[in-house]
């Protein structure tokens, strides 16, 4: 069957999409931000402050590998910067279908105002928030782009979102 996997960059849906998609195709939802700050037992900033981005970014690939091989079908989040390591790009297109939520940084920088969680991951960039994430989604684009199968503006109501993933995995499944 494979796995279903989301990529965008911070605020982009990643999470809110993926649990309504695995309760519309019947399928379980894994988060790997989750996953990854479960098994560490720690937030992103102490794991930061210990160990650096670098240090962070090899536990974010470890929770990918982890996810991936305790799931033969599923809906899976990624971390805004998971497409970072081409080994996890690799990884996600062998192992399923990719689609990358695409949103304007307006939308992506209102949603992260709504959400006061959102604040506490540490700033990439140390520039104010709308400058980081239009700095943060230049630079990942490509990557997004090179990740996905699919792209899909993420600007658009959850429900039309998500019925659009959902054809996109019955034609993906045949």
């Amino acid at each position: 069957m494979g796995i279903l996997y989301l990529v965008g960059a911070r605020a982009s849906g990643k999470t809110t999409v993926g649990k309504t998609l695995a309760q519309k195709l019947g399928l379980p939802f894994a988060d790997t931000d989750q996953h990854l700050l479960e098994s560490a037992g720690r937030t992103v900033d102490q794991i930061v402050e210990a160990e650096g981005w670098p240090g962070f970014r090899q536990r974010e690939s470890a929770a990918l590998r982890e996810v991936t091989d305790a799931h033969s079908g599923c809906v899976v989040s990624t971390g805004g910067g998971m497409v970072l390591a081409e080994e996890n790009r690799t990884l996600m297109r062998q192992h399923g279908m990719v689609v990358f939520l695409d949103a304007p940084v307006d939308v992506l920088a209102e949603r992260l105002g709504r959400n006061p969680l959102n604040s506490q991951r540490p700033s990439l960039t140390g520039k104010g928030l709308v400058e980081e994430i239009s700095d943060v989604l230049n630079e990942r684009r490509p990557l997004y782009e090179a990740a996905a199968h699919h792209v899909v503006d993420a600007s658009r109501p959850l429900q039309s979102i998500c019925r659009h993933i959902a054809d996109l995995w019955k034609k993906h499944a045949v």
